[in-house]
């Protein structure tokens, strides 16, 4: 369940300027009813400004005048207009042992999912376009020593997050009419 803003704030306010039960003000602000009474009897949250949850479009006049109607209604708080934006991972480190390793991450995505995008890469490898561009080109100073390798078995990316790329571009291949490229069979490590 999703509570308002400022929930203790919200239950100073909803106790001076509405007619709410104590369990309706409790439910709805997420507390104990034996709180919301104490904030009422002026026991604990003295010197908290009331914050107006109508006002700040948590809930409508019109739903708190139904539940005064009914002492046993329940306040239901509106879906947030602007939700909070979903954070990103953010930059990767990458340990400097795993640096060499990820051209040949790089060269296996290259090879195994053609379908992937650049900005698909950059943000699965935590890599940069340019080195992109290098491996493909076969222009990376380390060409000659780059062998494709899982970057899941790296420990670059999970299979998870790999997964939800190929599928997101797979998507964005049929959406687009394009055929969906097969991977190549993977191929037999020599044993020495």
């Amino acid at each position: 369940m999703t509570l308002p803003l400022m929930p203790k704030a919200t239950a100073v306010w909803l106790i001076e300027k509405t007619a709410l039960t104590f369990t309706q003000i409790a439910e709805f602000c997420g507390m104990h009813p034996l709180e919301v009474q104490a904030i009422a009897d002026g026991e604990v949250a003295q010197g908290i400004v009331g914050y107006d949850p109508v006002a700040n479009h948590q809930v409508t006049a019109e739903e708190i005048t139904r539940c005064e109607a009914d002492p046993a209604a329940r306040l239901k708080i509106l879906p947030q207009a602007h939700p909070a934006p979903k954070k990103g991972r953010g930059a990767r480190y990458t340990p400097v042992a795993k640096r060499n390793d990820r051209p040949d991450a790089i060269a296996y995505v290259l090879r195994n999912f053609p379908q992937l995008g650049e900005a698909q890469i950059v943000k699965l490898l935590g890599t940069t376009k340019d080195t992109i561009q290098k491996v493909r080109d076969r222009q990376h100073w380390n060409s000659a020593n780059i062998k494709p390798r899982d970057p899941v078995i790296l420990g670059l990316c999970s299979q998870t997050d790999l997964n939800a790329m190929v599928n997101a571009a797979n998507e964005r291949l049929i959406r687009d009419g394009q055929q969906v490229p097969v991977a190549p069979a993977p191929e037999e490590t020599e044993t020495v």
